[in-house]
């Protein structure tokens, strides 16, 4: 258990783009309801040994949630990571027209991290850039640079999150970044599943150059638990685990993978993806199944927010 965590992406708001999410959650999803769902899952994953929580700024009050957990039950032994870079807008309404805004700036940083600290204190262990592209302005931002690496000099792990067709070079970019001869980043947290697994070659080289990585979208969105390809259905049969076992061990597979993200929605959603403790999946099990970069995020980005 020491190499997965729980990500509060779909218990921190209402809406979120996961399949597979609507029969897990509370019907009436107010914020009692949902705080309630979410100390529920946290409280499943820290008994079976999970100790890795992460958030973010937009996941709605996830870190409100999680804040008030850690306060409630008193572990001193979780490490906590989140990030910033994206504001829920939303207003707590599963019909908004736009759930999130995305924003690199200083001013967004400064804003975030304050919120964060307010939220989680001395707990965050590793803050991030929130969904980091090559075309992101923090790659010229040499000011925002710096007050990143003084965070990291003042004992907060620094990394960032990626997403879409070009992952592999925000990796490379971004770990090429440095301010006063130092690395400005140590971590990453990326996407790579079955289905998705263009970004492995990078994360192996970060893993590689001494870098923590993290893997969250194990299972495609809930894709490959709703909708998996053949080879999948048949492991999980031979194996009597679910579908969403089987994505998450074919992630705990890859040798440069520290961290991997459990986005359960509900207990019984989180006690079935953690049987993938229970495979043991050569790094290439699926090396045939990836789709193509460009039609993977388009095909995520046609989700629907519900």
């Amino acid at each position: 258990m020491d190499r997965i965590g729980l990500g509060l992406a779909a218990l921190g708001r209402p809406a979120y783009v996961n399949l597979g999410r609507d029969g897990a959650l509370p019907e009436d999803r107010t914020v009692e309801a949902m705080r309630a769902a979410c100390w529920d899952v946290l409280d499943a994953a820290y008994a079976a040994g999970v100790r890795w929580v992460d958030a973010a700024r937009s996941y709605g009050r996830a870190e409100e949630f999680l804040s008030g957990w850690l306060a409630a039950r008193d572990h001193g032994d979780v490490t906590i990571s989140s990030k910033w870079g994206y504001a829920y807008v939303a207003g707590w309404r599963r019909d908004a027209d736009v759930h999130e805004v995305k924003e690199h700036s200083l001013a967004r940083f400064t804003r975030q991290w304050q919120e964060s600290r307010d939220l989680l204190g001395d707990r965050i262990s590793l803050y991030q850039v929130h969904s980091l592209t090559p075309d992101s302005p923090l790659f010229t931002d040499r000011p925002l640079q710096a007050k990143l690496a003084g965070l990291a000099a003042g004992g907060v792990r620094v990394g960032f999150s990626t997403s879409g067709a070009a992952q592999a070079e925000a990796v490379r970019r971004a770990f090429d970044l440095t301010v006063g001869g130092a690395p400005v980043f140590t971590a990453v947290q990326s996407t790579w599943n079955i289905l998705e697994q263009s970004v492995g070659p990078a994360l192996a080289e970060a893993h590689d150059a001494g870098a923590l990585v993290l893997v969250k979208e194990a299972m495609a969105n809930g894709r490959l638990a709703v909708q998996p390809p053949p080879q999948v259905t048949s492991l999980a049969h031979d194996h009597d685990v679910g579908t969403d076992a089987v994505a998450l061990a074919a992630v705990l597979a890859q040798p440069w993978a520290d961290v991997v993200l459990s986005g359960a929605a509900s207990v019984e959603q989180l006690r079935a993806n953690l049987r993938a403790t229970r495979l043991r999946l050569a790094p290439d099990a699926f090396a045939g199944h990836a789709e193509p970069p460009r039609d993977y995020w388009a095909a995520r980005s046609a989700l629907a927010w519900t």
